[in-house]
């Protein structure tokens, strides 16, 4: 008779051979399916690098192409085949390594953009999607009947002080909305549609749970950054609501008349700010579009990073069409990484100022991500940052590096002998950072998360639209809008981003936690005053961050390179001795932030 210990052993070794075999099984599925996936993924991102450099009117050719290319890459990770062997193995998860189970995760996941038991509704949102990008980068604003560029907006909404012109812009600015809305309409039940055939209640919800989260607890952790920085909202709103009734000559006003702010949504007033002795527009009048792109790579080199890759400078589109082009481009800066490994762009339209510098770095620090996680250790399906939020948390996290005194003095592009005037200084910067907040984590998460789980009806669109701009960012329209306005669509990420801009709320939380490490642990510096150039040490530690993409837990990745659980409380403390500077200027005004 065998004994208790010999049947253990046996079955413990059955058990492992049979283990070993699901698992071999398993990795010849997944090598054949990133194959395919990879080569149908490089060609709906070829497809799409065109329908966004090259918008020609009329011509509906780079419109097909994406949506052919769209079209296969959708009906091979949404196939029945596909969703019914990773539902199967992942029945067996406990059989599986953790990287194994991560990968199936994301195919089934991914499988939600077109699951092809509902070939129909997938093939109709692919299209519906393909005509809203045309219409939206297709349409030629104008100014009493000239035309106006995205650029000639926000330049007039940063430096017009008639009130007049600036409300005629800011109009201009909105006047694309009424053309979207039939095909926003039409995008929210498609999309919706597509998600639940995997068990999804709404689109938002399915974009959510990429988090590991529910709606409810994204909800909630937005509120929680909303509410952290409300007390210092509350005082930015004061300020901004005194100092703008001075500059225009006119009454104090309990809501901020939108045209008023030097940005089309609210969503950054540090135009409102100049630090003097730090006029980097001035610095940067006489050097090129060119010298910035320079500027930005030589940065991420100085930290050890390799170079761009000479495809990056052939392929990519950095700078704005020539006045006589006979085509458009989408102007919305962006980083592209077409076959999830080397080949790596940047669609931008650089201009030698402030912005545009901080921009360059930023974009940057996307395409670095990309080449950190693109290597064999990481599989083609978790080569993206640790969550969404983490590409727009280190691109922000580099924009605000190389924005800091000390850096641009040791760039030659302020002087460092110039007395700086920090609180001002720092009243720029939360004019961009921390009004940015009730924007993203109260206005578009709200919106969008009703438009989706509610089924918002286009006549209620401005109505809501405008009361969540006030409860959360205390602003109001020159004059009521109407329904017949669609003021919300005129964001480029309601039509093509959809229910993901909560990544840019936590993006900017976590990129004051990792600034903080970085200033506090390896450069030993003042968050407020730091310069990252050459220091190999903080490169390290942005590589150690980024090389395992999506391939491990973002909350362990999160606890590991600061110590804390996600939250705004390193920006209540970067921010503090504004608040008290704030609260000293705003005694004996009302405060009126609803």
């Amino acid at each position: 008779m065998r004994s208790a210990t010999m049947l253990a052993v046996s079955a413990m070794l059955a058990v492992g051979c049979v283990d070993t075999a699901l698992r071999t099984e398993v990795d010849g599925y997944l090598a054949t399916y990133e194959q395919e996936f990879q080569g149908l993924y490089y060609e709906w991102s070829k497809a799409e690098w065109e329908s966004n450099t090259r918008i020609i009117d009329g011509d509906t050719t780079n419109a097909a192409r994406t949506r052919a290319a769209r079209e296969a890459f959708v009906r091979f990770v949404g196939s029945e085949e596909n969703i019914d062997a990773i539902r199967s193995y992942l029945e067996q998860r406990t059989k599986l390594p953790d990287l194994q189970v991560r990968r199936l995760e994301k195919m089934l996941y991914g499988a939600g953009e077109g699951p092809q038991t509902i070939p129909e509704i997938v093939e109709a949102r692919i299209a519906a999607e393909t005509e809203q990008v045309e219409q939206l980068y297709g349409y030629e604003f104008t100014l009493r009947g000239r035309p106006l560029t995205p650029n000639d907006i926000d330049g007039l909404l940063r430096s017009s002080t008639d009130l007049r012109e600036r409300r005629a812009v800011w109009e201009a600015s909105k006047a694309v909305g009424p053309t979207l809305m039939d095909g926003i309409l039409a995008l929210r039940d498609l999309r919706n549609q597509t998600v639940q055939a995997l068990g999804y209640g709404d689109f938002f919800e399915y974009q959510v749970s990429d988090y590991g989260m529910s709606t409810s607890d994204m909800l909630g952790l937005t509120e929680r950054l909303v509410q952290q920085l409300r007390p210092l909202y509350r005082e930015l709103h004061t300020w901004a609501r005194y100092e703008l009734a001075r500059r225009y000559g006119a009454p104090v006003p309990d809501l901020i008349p939108a045209h008023w702010l030097p940005n089309r949504w609210a969503q950054d007033w540090s135009a409102l700010v100049d630090v003097e002795g730090f006029d980097v527009d001035a610095a940067l009048a006489d050097k090129t579009p060119e010298w910035i792109m320079q500027q930005g790579e030589a940065f991420y080199r100085s930290l050890g990073f390799d170079a761009l890759p000479a495809s990056f400078w052939e392929r990519s589109s950095l700078y704005p069409l020539p006045a006589n082009a006979t085509f458009k481009k989408n102007t919305h800066a962006s980083a592209w990484h077409l076959d999830l490994d080397r080949d790596v762009r940047s669609l931008m339209s650089v201009e030698p100022n402030a912005s545009w510098y901080e921009t360059v770095h930023h974009e940057l620090g996307h395409v670095y991500y990309f080449m950190s996680y693109s290597r064999p250790d990481v599989p083609l399906v978790l080569r993206e940052g640790a969550n969404r939020a983490y590409h727009e948390a280190i691109g922000s996290q580099i924009g605000l590096a190389a924005s800091q005194r000390r850096f641009l003095a040791n760039r030659g592009l302020v002087s460092a002998d110039a007395e700086i005037d920090h609180i001002a200084q720092l009243l720029k910067e939360a004019l961009n950072h921390v009004v940015f907040i009730p924007w993203s984590a109260g206005v578009m998460t709200r919106f969008e998360r009703t438009l989706y789980q509610d089924s918002l009806p286009g006549s209620a669109f401005n109505a809501t639209w405008w009361d969540l701009v006030r409860r959360y960012q205390g602003v109001a329209p020159p004059t009521p809008r109407g329904d017949e306005w669609a003021d919300a669509l005129t964001k480029t990420h309601i039509n093509d981003d959809a229910a993901q801009y909560y990544d840019y709320a936590l993006a900017e939380a976590l990129l004051f936690q990792l600034h903080d490490h970085v200033a506090r642990t390896i450069l030993e510096q003042d968050p407020h005053d730091t310069d990252y150039y050459g220091s190999v040490a903080t490169g390290d530690f942005l590589r150690a961050m980024m090389a395992p993409g999506t391939s491990r837990p973002w909350r362990d990745v999160l606890q590991e390179t600061t110590g804390r659980e996600l939250d705004a409380q390193a920006m209540v403390d970067y921010f503090q001795p504004l608040y008290d500077w704030l609260v000293e200027q705003n005694q004996g005004r009302t405060h009126t932030l609803p």
